[in-house]
């Protein structure tokens, strides 16, 4: 089994290293988060660190790196106060891919793919059309991680859309179902399939 300690890493070349350490911490969720300035101009980029944080209130988070150069999608939620989560699927994976690329603020990320924006209910911040997860959100706080100055931008769900034949009779959504994406490091993406649920599980009585 091959080991590295802290030392052997931070003497890693730069892009090794972050595969690395990105690849460790296990398949993730991936998601686009959609936002739209003050003057209405949309914008949308990958996101791979959506995380449940409660259900009541319900609450998700997702981490944004340092502000060392402009975060639009930041910029916007801050502005505004609301932004959409979408969960990818896998009819999107290159053009979901590509709103990595570093467009400035006056080009939108809809305007050099094929994803397209919907809009629903007279929420100000678009969707992504076809998603099979939509979520509307609306930002309630924000923490700095002093280690390494990221954020942890924590919103509240105002709204949640899901594709017909995902959400069973308890309240499960069934992701495998909508061909819903995951991510491994920063590019490795796959499609899981559901292998079996489990029951709650509770202590052994001997």
């Amino acid at each position: 089994m091959k080991h590295l300690n802290l030392q052997d890493i931070n003497n890693l070349n730069h892009l090794y290293k972050i595969n690395l350490v990105n690849s460790i911490a296990g398949y993730k969720s991936v998601n686009l988060i959609a936002t739209k300035s003050v003057s209405e101009k949309t914008n949308v980029a990958i996101f791979s660190s959506v995380i449940h944080l409660g259900s009541s209130p319900p609450l998700l988070g997702f981490m944004l790196r340092p502000a060392t150069v402009p975060r639009n999608t930041y910029e916007n939620i801050i502005e505004t106060g609301y932004y959409t989560i979408n969960h990818i699927h896998d009819q999107i994976l290159e053009d979901a891919h590509h709103t990595s690329a570093k467009y400035n603020r006056e080009i939108s990320e809809f305007e050099v793919t094929k994803l397209e924006t919907e809009y629903k209910d007279n929420f100000y911040v678009p969707f992504v059309k076809d998603c099979p997860i939509q979520l509307a959100m609306q930002f309630v706080e924000e923490y700095t991680i002093k280690a390494n100055n990221t954020k942890l931008i924590v919103g509240e769900i105002k709204g949640v859309y899901i594709k017909d034949g995902l959400l069973q009779d308890d309240g499960f959504v069934d992701l495998s179902k909508g061909k819903v994406a995951t991510i491994n490091g920063l590019d490795g993406y796959a499609i899981p399939n559901l292998k079996k649920r489990l029951d709650y599980q509770r202590p052994k009585i001997f």
